[in-house]
């Protein structure tokens, strides 16, 4: 059991459930951008009643918690485990979802926003493009 989930349950007064338990290790398990659809495959032999609600509403408590990001790929949307400042490059072809390093100056931007009235929570890029495997 991941002990951020845990502790970050306990600060809001609520429970460890065992649903909560088993879908955040299928999220550091799979360790990489997914839909609720394939976490519901993750966790379903785990949790063989588990609907796709109930993994909705975990997926949305987590982001609340700061444990997922939620990440918007051509009318879907993915849930990235990885919550540390970073990028994405989104393929237009295959629509893979892949990490990218890459340090911004976003102040510009931040500032930008405040003028329009506008409080950023945070700042990303998202790099729409052709992925290598898409153009060899």
């Amino acid at each position: 059991m991941s002990n951020i989930l845990t502790a970050s349950l306990r600060e809001r007064g609520m429970r460890v459930t065992s649903q909560r338990v088993v879908v955040d290790r299928a999220l550091r398990e799979l360790d990489r951008h997914v839909t609720a659809d394939e976490l519901l495959g993750a966790v379903a032999e785990r949790l063989p009643n588990v609907a796709l609600p109930t993994i909705y509403a975990t997926l949305e408590l987590f982001e609340e918690l700061g444990l997922v990001r939620r990440v918007q790929r051509a009318g879907t949307t993915l849930f990235d485990p990885r919550t540390d400042p970073h990028h994405h490059l989104v393929c237009t072809r295959c629509g893979s979802i892949e990490d990218v390093e890459c340090d911004l100056d976003t102040v510009a931007l931040e500032r930008a926003a405040r003028r329009q009235g506008f409080e950023h929570e945070r700042v990303e890029a998202v790099v729409h493009g052709v992925c290598q495997a898409c153009s060899d």
